[in-house]
C-alpha cells in the first residue's frame, strides 16, 4: 500500500499528534514504565556484529517499549529517517547527508580486502598498478560506502576484476569468499574471528591503514522521546566500533 499525495502531505501533522499523545502518556514515568516504540534502521553487518549489547541493555532498561529493528541497505537509511519509518539510523559514514538529518560519529573501523587461504599467493598483489585479476568482488551492498571506496582504489590502480557478484548478506559474502568464489572488501569488525582462525586472509592494499567512521542519524525535527534519548546514550556506550 502506498500513500496518496494528500496522505503524504498530512503525514507530518499526524506524526506530530501521535508524538504529543505519547508525551502525555509517558509524562512523569520512569524508563521502566514508559511505553511506545523505538524504530531503528541498520545495515546487516552492523546489526549482526555490534548491536547485541545495545539490544540487551535497552530491553532491560525500557521493557515496555516496542523495539523494531529493520535491517536495510546502507543507502536506504537516510530516506527511512526522512520519511519517519525509522527514529534512528546506524550506518557507515556517507559523503552526503540531507539538511534535515543530524549525523554524528559513533566509532571507527577499517576495510580489509579478504580472500580464501586457498588462493595462490602470486595472485594477491593488489598494490602494483595495471593488472587484470581472475577474481569477482563479492558484495551484499554494491553502493555501500566501503565498497565504493574500494572501487575507487581499484580504478585508480587500474586493477581490473571480473564482474562483481552480489549476494544477500554479509554472512553470505564471507562464506562465498571462504569457498574461493571470489574476494571481498568488508568492515573489519565483521571478520575478526575469521582472520584470527585463518578461514579468511587479508590482501594488502593501500587502504589498509585508513580509518573510516560509523555514524548514527536522526531527523533534526524529531522529538527526542525518553526511549530515543536512552537509545542514543546506549549507542555511544555499546556501539562505538573501535579500529581493529
Amino acid at each position: 500500500m502506498e500513500l496518496t499525495q494528500a496522505g503524504k502531505d498530512i503525514f507530518p501533522f499526524v506524526n506530530t499528534i501521535l508524538q504529543g499523545t505519547e508525551q502525555i502518556s509517558n509524562y512523569g514515568k520512569s524508563l521502566s514504565e514508559i511505553t511506545g516504540s523505538l524504530k531503528l534502521a541498520i545495515p546487516d553487518s552492523i546489526l549482526i556484529y555490534t548491536m547485541q549489547p545495545f539490544i540487551q541493555t535497552f530491553l532491560h532498561e525500557a521493557p515496555k517499549v516496542l523495539l523494531v529493528i529493520n535491517s536495510i541497505q546502507s543507502g536506504e537509511i537516510n530516506q527511512a529517517i526522512m520519511d519517519g519509518t525509522a527514529d534512528i539510523g546506524i550506518n557507515c559514514e556517507k559523503e552526503y547527508y540531507p539538511d534535515s538529518i543530524v549525523h554524528k560519529r559513533l566509532g571507527t573501523y577499517k576495510i580489509p580486502l579478504v580472500a580464501s587461504p586457498f588462493v595462490y599467493s602470486s595472485l594477491l598483489d593488489f598494490t602494483t598498478p595495471h593488472q587484470r585479476k581472475p577474481f569477482s568482488l563479492i558484495c551484499n551492498e554494491p553502493d555501500g560506502y566501503y565498497q565504493v571506496e574500494m572501487n575507487k582504489y581499484l580504478t585508480k590502480k587500474d586493477i581490473i576484476l571480473n564482474p562483481h557478484m552480489k549476494v544477500q548478506s554479509i554472512e553470505a559474502v564471507k562464506r562465498c569468499v571462504m569457498n574461493n568464489l571470489g574476494i571481498a572488501v568488508v568492515p573489519s569488525y565483521s571478520v575478526v574471528e575469521e582472520l584470527k582462525n585463518g578461514s579468511l586472509m587479508p590482501i594488502k592494499t593501500e587502504l589498509d591503514d585508513i580509518t573510516y567512521h560509523s555514524i548514527y542519524v536522526y531527523h533534526k525535527n524529531k522529538w527526542i522521546s525518553p526511549q530515543i534519548k536512552l537509545a542514543l546514550d546506549l549507542l555511544k556506550k555499546y556501539v562505538g566500533i573501535k579500529v581493529i
